[in-house]
């Protein structure tokens, strides 16, 4: 690799750091305060908090890869160009292709870091957060200590408490079964503790009344207790895991579907086949975005007026890579046999690039058009 390119490589990986670092902390801000709500609001601890959103990262990561990488290329080169480096360059004989060659190991790089995301971190997290989710679901002490707030862990049951110590004591429990058509039983007490057993979660009141009242000829019943043990592990029904998704699975099980995986998912052989060669293609993109940013602004040489024009063409082309992208995912979907379509898109945006670097180089074959 000569000096040029190792100079121009890093202002690159310098850049795109920068500018993937600030779109990640904003997709992460935005997802950490819905976690935050959720999560922190059911009486989760920080660190199930912080696993979660650590969980998240991936996704977040491959998002923002494609447009962290065509923000620093055109930032990259439009600085060279402004500073006249790539026109010295250009002085000394180096062509608009032999120009790129940073911009295209810019790009493999990048795909190659998506590759790993797509292919193996991704899918591993989102297996994760959907265990960890079920395990969550099923974590009745956090879902009823939250005080000050008249809790439904499940259909029939109201769940309250005033406050809670510092050493685990319950004080101003409220609990009522309507589960029974027949009868509502309300339990008050001054205080309580969640005892864990062998045969799961106690309720143990101090202190407390219990009203039973029949629903048919409206009589209430009264029973004072100084301790009463109440068994909650009845009170939360567990959500069940959600049913197996295409996201979880390996590229390999989605290029090479079974009828097992189709059946968990409930999807199609045109579902797996878009998301396998999705995923392939991603890294792709990557490359594109980063050989359309270099290329784009090469069109129309040095100005001193700064590349305003160009900047616009590149982000238009880059927008409408996307609209093809997006346009051949339907009938992909419908049809597994068009898989090869997926790749439309890379391909196109190969061929853009191609032609932008040729026209950059004759600029003096469509002046001499225009003038025409």
């Amino acid at each position: 690799m000569s000096r040029f390119d190792r100079y121009m490589l890093s202002q690159l990986l310098v850049l795109f750091g920068f500018f993937a670092l600030i779109l990640v902390l904003i997709y992460w801000v935005n997802r950490a305060v819905v976690l935050f709500d959720t999560l922190i609001a059911d009486g989760h601890s920080a660190g199930v908090f912080l696993e979660f959103t650590a969980l998240t990262l991936p996704n977040v990561i491959r998002i923002v890869l494609p447009v962290a990488a065509f923000a620093a290329s055109v930032y990259a080169t439009n600085r060279l160009s402004s500073e006249s480096e790539l026109v010295i360059m250009q002085a000394t004989g180096f062509s608009n292709f032999r120009l790129a060659r940073p911009a295209l190991y810019f790009g493999l790089f990048v795909g190659v870091l998506m590759s790993i995301l797509t292919h193996v971190l991704v899918p591993a997290s989102i297996t994760r957060l959907a265990e960890r989710t079920s395990e969550i679901s099923e974590n009745i002490t956090a879902r009823l200590l939250v005080e000050g707030t008249f809790l439904h862990p499940s259909d029939g049951i109201t769940f309250y408490i005033r406050e809670m110590t510092p050493a685990g004591e319950l004080r101003g429990v409220f609990l009522s079964d309507a589960r029974d058509a027949d009868e509502t039983v309300t339990y008050t007490a001054k205080s309580a503790l969640l005892v864990r057993t062998d045969s799961g979660p106690q309720l143990v009141m101090f202190d407390g009344l219990a009203q039973t009242l029949q629903n048919g000829d409206q009589r209430l019943f009264t029973t004072s207790f100084s301790d009463f043990a109440y068994d909650i592990g009845s009170l939360i029904v567990p959500e069940a895991r959600k049913r197996l998704s295409v996201d979880e699975l390996s590229t390999y099980d989605l290029l090479f579907p079974s009828e097992e995986n189709m059946a968990q998912t409930r999807r199609d052989e045109g579902n797996f086949l878009q998301e396998g060669h999705n995923r392939i293609t991603q890294a792709l993109f990557c490359v594109v975005a980063s050989l359309l940013g270099f290329a784009a602004l090469l069109v129309g040489g040095f100005s001193r007026f700064g590349l305003t024009k160009q900047i616009v063409l590149a982000i238009t082309a880059l927008i409408f890579v996307k609209l093809i992208e997006s346009a051949v995912t339907a009938p992909v979907r419908d049809n597994a046999q068009l898989w090869p379509l997926m790749y439309l898109p890379a391909v196109f945006g190969f061929g853009l690039c191609l032609s932008l670097l040729i026209i950059a180089s004759r600029p003096r074959l469509f002046r001499k058009r225009a003038a025409a």
